[in-house]
């Protein structure tokens, strides 16, 4: 174990720095100030990623300037590379919650590029007289536009593998709704029997609804490109040489390869905050929907005797410490608890992004925090549900034909020819008496034929109902 240390000094006085770390003075006062979350930047590697792009477009926006030579860029560049390269994230130990706008964050970055760059130029870490974290690496930037450009950053990449998750979400419901296209059921509104439909349509509907959201999530990717690089502190652009903004920008969407552009308004941009409001919003709305089919899931494979037992989940552990045999619908009930978690999140975005004032929004580490766990969280749930769930159901068809022509709902289909109120008449029947609609319409009332019955109630005509009437 090294027990060496090097003494860096801030403005506010010296500390020991362990010699085999690669951050600093800075990042080494906000591990101490803050403990939160227990969740440091390391698990976030999107986002050192992200800074990676950040401050290599900086350093080569920043030589075409004529601000830094071409000796310092190469350390800076080398550095960024081996953070996209996912090399050095055990060095970032800032806290996700911290105060200061992210300026922990971006110093963390900043002295972590400044030490890989030095032993690259040949120094020792904490030499900064050759690679300063503050006069090189941050060149041209502060906190206020370096961080919410990395975060918009590594969010179009999370939202990538969020949007990826769902389409294969959505592809695993719509091969149940081909393989259950002529499972005949009963459709419920209210919880009570409505008319019949299939299985498969039930499980088109799933399909349809998640494609939506994918849809939603890339339109509300787009929004998160638009970056304030090139603002500095409040939007002025102070400190930064003419041009730089517009050659930052350039350099980055060119080396990510995400269509990030200059906001137009970089004041306004500095502390508006409403993409990520929107993008919380969309994800709540996923969130809602997902929790919606997980509870259709959990009604329909009710049971197994004593429920609705129209489908089978895959049995995935005992479910119960006391009750032998039971088994419990413990994916979805997990992919539920996930979405609570997300919509509770969107409220901490939402007050977060209130809480901005005037030139700056200081609570955009929190709105950080809210939206990698929320993304993070519902991808692994939609993964998860995915595989150890959709992909094993199983259907009972059986059993759901014979609850479709038992039920009172049925009776429906007779309105073309019989009228609501004759109609009504045989349900009430039927509910008070326990006899079939078939038997008091057809056998006792003689209201219809065998052959109209048949007609009416063949399962081509209950999956795909035509109007039929006398």
């Amino acid at each position: 174990m090294n027990n060496t240390f090097r003494v860096e000094h801030d403005f506010l006085g010296e500390k020991k720095v362990p010699n085999d770390k690669y951050y600093g003075v800075q990042t080494l006062r906000a591990k101490e100030n803050f403990d939160i979350t227990g969740i440091p930047l390391s698990k976030e590697p999107q986002f050192i990623k992200a800074f990676g792009y950040v401050k290599k477009a900086a350093a080569l926006a920043n030589r075409d300037a004529g601000v830094l030579d071409q000796k310092i860029v190469d350390a800076i560049t080398f550095a960024c590379d081996e953070l996209i390269r996912g090399n050095y994230t055990d060095q970032f130990i800032s806290d996700l919650i911290q105060g200061g706008a992210g300026t922990s964050t971006n110093m963390n970055a900043n002295e972590v590029i400044a030490n890989i760059g030095l032993e690259y130029m040949g120094y020792p870490k904490g030499d900064y007289e050759h690679l300063h974290p503050n006069n090189h690496v941050n060149c041209s930037q502060s906190t206020n536009d370096a961080y919410p450009t990395a975060f918009r950053l590594a969010l179009y990449f999370i939202i990538d593998e969020f949007t990826e998750a769902l389409t294969q979400l959505q592809g695993s419901f719509y091969q149940k709704g081909k393989e259950f296209g002529n499972v005949l059921k009963m459709g419920r509104t209210q919880l009570q029997d409505a008319v019949p439909m299939t299985l498969g349509q039930e499980f088109n509907a799933f399909a349809t609804t998640i494609g939506e959201d994918v849809l939603r999530m890339r339109e509300v990717q787009q929004l998160i490109t638009e970056v304030n690089m090139g603002a500095t502190a409040i939007g002025t652009g102070v400190n930064a040489p003419e041009g730089y903004a517009q050659k930052c920008v350039q350099y980055l969407a060119d080396l990510s390869k995400v269509p990030v552009k200059l906001a137009a308004d970089l004041i306004e941009a500095t502390y508006d905050t409403g993409a990520y409001v929107q993008l919380s919003g969309t994800m709540k709305r996923c969130a809602v929907k997902l929790s919606k089919i997980c509870n259709d899931l959990r009604l329909l494979s009710s049971g197994p005797r004593c429920g609705l037992q129209e489908i089978n989940l895959p049995p995935m552990q005992p479910g119960s410490s006391i009750m032998p045999g039971k088994v419990n619908p413990v994916i979805p009930e997990a992919v539920n608890q996930t979405c609570f978690y997300v919509i509770g999140a969107d409220l901490t975005v939402t007050m977060a992004a209130e809480a901005g004032q005037l030139q700056l929004n200081v609570m955009e580490p929190v709105i950080g925090f809210a939206l990698f766990t929320s993304l993070e969280y519902l991808t692994k749930a939609c993964t998860m549900l995915r595989e150890k769930c959709v992909d094993g159901i199983t259907a009972n068809p059986e059993h759901t034909k014979e609850m479709v022509m038992h039920s009172i709902g049925i009776v429906t289909q007779l309105n073309p020819i019989l009228g609501y109120e004759q109609s009504a008449e045989i349900a009430k029947e039927a509910l008070h008496t326990g006899k079939s609609v078939h038997d008091i319409a057809v056998k006792e009332r003689k209201l219809i034929t065998q052959e109209k019955w048949d007609e009416i109630y063949s399962i081509e005509n209950l999956i795909h109902p035509k109007f039929i009437n006398r």
